[in-house]
């Protein structure tokens, strides 16, 4: 019976599901064609492929709501509430929404990589240190002395950076295995 009743909207909502799938399929294989030809970790290339499969579905959310009948005045109303909910509650964590949306941007253009000795021009923290680690939040910084600093994304975005040395990680750990 419910079949029956909805046949064109089933039919309609495979061939739109199957779509989001494809471009899916694609925008993976294009961010991790990206990454590695960046030399970014997996890690980060899983976390932007994650941001990419929430965001296809809740385009396929609304899209199926069109389908299934759902008016743009309900929609609206319903989105309305939902999102004045939402921006009163990530008011007050906007600067979680600043970092990880700094570690989106700092994915496609970041002209950093792990293991490069920076500096940060900072007049209250200058930092000079090794990228350890760049997360969805923050950067992993090890400084000379072996203290771990973690770094805002969206501070480092806002910061002059100069690169002191390339790859200096290896170099650390050559070091080391030498000592031994």
């Amino acid at each position: 019976m419910f079949f029956e009743t909805y046949h064109s909207e089933i039919i309609t909502s495979i061939i739109v599901l199957a779509i989001l799938f494809v471009i899916r399929l694609i925008a993976h294989t294009l961010i991790k064609k990206i990454g590695r030809k960046s030399g970014i970790n997996d890690a980060r290339i899983q976390l932007i492929c994650r941001y990419v499969s929430v965001t296809l579905l809740v385009i396929a959310l609304i899209i199926e709501a069109f389908v299934f009948g759902a008016e743009l005045k309900e929609l609206t109303l319903l989105f309305s509430s939902v999102f004045a909910v939402i921006g009163i509650g990530l008011f007050a964590i906007w600067s979680i929404l600043s970092n990880i949306t700094s570690g989106v941007i700092m994915f496609f253009n970041f002209p950093y990589k792990v293991g490069d000795k920076i500096e940060i021009h900072d007049k209250d923290f200058p930092v000079e240190a090794i990228i350890e680690d760049i997360r969805a939040f923050h950067l992993h910084l090890r400084l000379d002395n072996g203290d771990l600093v973690t770094y805002p994304n969206n501070l480092i975005l806002q910061k002059a950076v100069t690169l002191v040395e390339k790859d200096a990680i290896h170099e650390l750990l050559d070091d080391d295995s030498e000592a031994l």
